[in-house]
């Protein structure tokens, strides 16, 4: 029973996993899992274990996947349409992952390296020129700066202290039992009272008359 029941969720989720129809949000969810959440924490447990293997398998699976992804972004109008493409996308992660077969590392030798090599010294030019522009950008617009993050931190230490409040005067009322029973008290006695009734008012005229 023990064998039944751990191939049942395995098979419901290959066929997910596999099946191309209603299946996309399955499959992007498991290439986000495939391709950042898992490698997030392995280079995350290499900085802290101070590997430097580890830390260089995973510096060269970043710029294998950056790489990829800056592809996608220019080429998502035509990969939409293309059927299985996420499945693909999968595939291609483990691919890049796996130990036995090294695939950032043989994408990094193979076209990475020698792309960058050959254009390093444009790009090189193309980062320090826009670096140059973003700070002559935030020096001339110092002040629009300062003023915006004040805005920012006034908004987020008023919504901070509205929490706070709120919370303070719910554990108030909470362990006051006097206070919670007076407040269901009060809750019960306007649902049950009767509603309000209109004056009347006099006629003049007639007041007059008599």
């Amino acid at each position: 029973m023990a064998l039944i029941g751990g191939a049942i969720p395995s098979e419901v989720g290959l066929r997910l996993l596999l099946c191309p129809l209603g299946s996309n949000v399955v499959i992007r969810t498991a290439c986000c899992t495939v391709g950042i959440g898992l490698p997030v924490y392995s280079t995350f447990k290499a900085i802290e274990s101070r590997d430097r293997s580890e830390q260089e398998k995973w510096l060269v699976y970043w710029a294998a996947y950056g790489s990829f992804s800056l592809a996608e972004i220019f080429l998502d109008k035509f990969l939409y349409w293309c059927p299985f493409y996420y499945h693909m996308k999968f595939a291609f992660l483990v691919w890049l992952q796996l130990p036995t077969t090294n695939g950032s590392r043989k994408m990094y030798r193979r076209h990475l390296r020698p792309f960058l090599l050959r254009h390093q010294a444009r790009l090189d030019q193309l980062l320090n020129a826009t670096s140059n522009e973003i700070a002559k950008f935030v020096m001339t617009h110092q002040n629009e700066i300062q003023f915006v993050k004040s805005v920012i931190g006034k908004c987020a230490m008023t919504v901070r202290d509205i929490i706070q409040s709120g919370q303070i005067r719910g554990h108030n009322l909470m362990d006051d039992p006097n206070s919670l029973a007076l407040a269901r008290s009060r809750i019960q006695d306007g649902s049950s009272a009767p509603p309000p009734t209109r004056p009347q008012i006099e006629d003049p005229e007639s007041d007059a008359d008599d």
